[in-house]
C-alpha cells in the first residue's frame, strides 16, 4: 500500500459553517505528515473524520485502504487517536489502563497484561507503573496515553497536537518515542502548533487555512518557497548604519531590511560564501565596525507567516 491515509475534496460544514472545503491529501505508508494551521483552520475536523468520529458532508478518505464512511469498522481495527489531553483514566494506574484497554479490545486478560508490561517498558513507566494516574506528570501521562493508542498494534496513528502543554524535556522525550515509532513502520498524521516539532518529525507537510490545504511538501522545500538564505549583521553603533546601507547598495542587489533600534542589517545571500566575503570587504573599506554576522536559513515559522498571514502560537 504506498499511501496509508487518502482524502480527495474532504468536506465538513457545522450548521452555516463549513469547517473543512475540500481537503485533499495523501501520507505515504511509514511516514510522518505534519499538519500546520491557525486555530479554527480545520485541522480537528479533518482528523476526526479520518478517525471515524465525524462523517464526512462530502468527498472521500481512505486509511489503511478502508473507506472511513462505509467501511469504518475496518479502519477503526487499523488506527489509532491521541487527542490533546490524555485520555487515560486518574483513578486508575498506569498498569491498570492499560490491562483495562486490552481487556476491551479483546486480548484476554492474560495477552492484555502482557501487553501492558511491554508497553509500560518500552514508554520508560515501569517503575511508576503501579501508581495511580493522579501521581504522574504531564510528560509521564501523554507517554502512557500513547501507549494506549497503540495497545491493538495499529498501522496509522493521528497526533491531534499531542505535546500540547508539555515542557522543552517531556517534548523531545515524547518526539523519540513517536520516531521509534515510525522507525517501525507505523504511518502518523501529525497535528501540531509547534513548529520546531513538525520540522522535527514531518517527512512531509500541508498547511490548511480555511478548511483548504494552502500549500504542501516537504520542510525543506517549503522554506525554499519562503526565500534564500539571508545575511544578518549588526554593526556597532547607529552611526555605523548609513554608511554600512551606502557600502552595500554600491555591491547592487535587493534592498537590505534594516531594524535600526537594534542595529541589525539583512539581505539576501545569492552567491554564498563568496557573496559573504564581498560584503565584509565593502563594509570594512567604507569603516564600517561589525560586531556580529549570521546566515539565517527561512524557518517553518517564516512559511506559516508567509502562507496565513498569521505568526504562529504555541500552547
Amino acid at each position: 500500500m504506498e499511501f496509508a491515509i487518502e482524502t480527495q475534496n474532504l468536506r465538513k460544514s457545522y450548521r452555516d459553517k463549513e469547517a473543512v472545503r475540500g481537503v485533499t491529501l495523501s501520507v505515504r505508508a511509514g511516514k510522518v505528515l505534519g499538519v500546520l494551521g491557525p486555530n479554527g483552520a480545520g485541522k480537528t475536523t479533518t482528523v476526526r473524520m479520518l478517525a471515524t468520529l465525524l462523517v464526512p458532508d462530502g468527498g472521500f478518505a481512505r486509511v489503511a485502504g478502508f473507506d472511513v464512511a462505509t467501511e469504518a469498522r475496518e479502519v477503526r481495527r487499523r488506527i489509532g487517536l491521541a487527542g490533546q489531553y490524555a485520555a487515560v483514566d486518574e483513578l486508575l494506574t498506569g498498569r491498570e489502563n492499560l490491562v483495562l484497554l486490552g481487556t476491551l479490545l479483546h486480548l484476554g486478560r492474560r495477552r492484555a497484561a502482557a501487553r501492558a508490561g511491554e508497553l509500560l517498558a518500552r514508554f520508560d513507566l515501569t517503575d511508576t507503573a503501579d501508581r495511580p494516574l493522579k501521581t504522574y506528570s504531564g510528560g509521564m501521562r501523554r507517554r502512557l496515553d500513547l501507549a494506549a493508542c497503540i495497545v491493538a498494534q495499529p498501522s496509522v496513528l493521528f497526533l491531534d497536537e499531542p505535546s500540547t502543554g508539555l515542557d522543552p524535556a517531556s517534548r523531545l522525550s515524547l518526539w523519540a518515542t513517536i520516531r521509534g515509532l515510525v522507525d517501525e513502520g507505523m504511518t502518523v498524521l501529525l497535528t501540531t502548533q509547534y513548529l520546531e516539532e513538525a520540522d522535527s518529525l514531518a517527512d512531509d507537510i500541508a498547511v490548511i487555512a480555511s478548511g483548504q490545504v494552502i500549500a504542501e511538501g516537504t520542510p525543506e522545500q517549503l522554506k525554499r518557497k519562503v526565500g534564500q538564505e539571508r545575511l544578518e549583521l549588526t554593526v556597532a553603533a547607529q552611526a555605523d548604519i548609513a554608511p554600512a546601507l551606502r557600502a552595500l547598495d554600491s555591491l547592487g542587489g535587493a534592498q537590505p531590511a534594516v531594524d535600526r533600534d537594534k542595529g541589525v542589517i539583512g539581505l539576501q545571500l545569492d552567491s554564498g560564501i563568496g557573496g559573504i566575503a564581498t560584503v565584509s570587504a565593502a563594509l570594512a573599506s567604507a569603516g564600517v565596525t561589525v560586531t556580529d554576522f549570521g546566515i539565517r536559513r527561512p524557518t517553518l515559522d517564516d512559511v506559516f507567516l508567509n502562507l496565513t498571514g498569521q505568526e504562529a502560537t504555541a500552547h
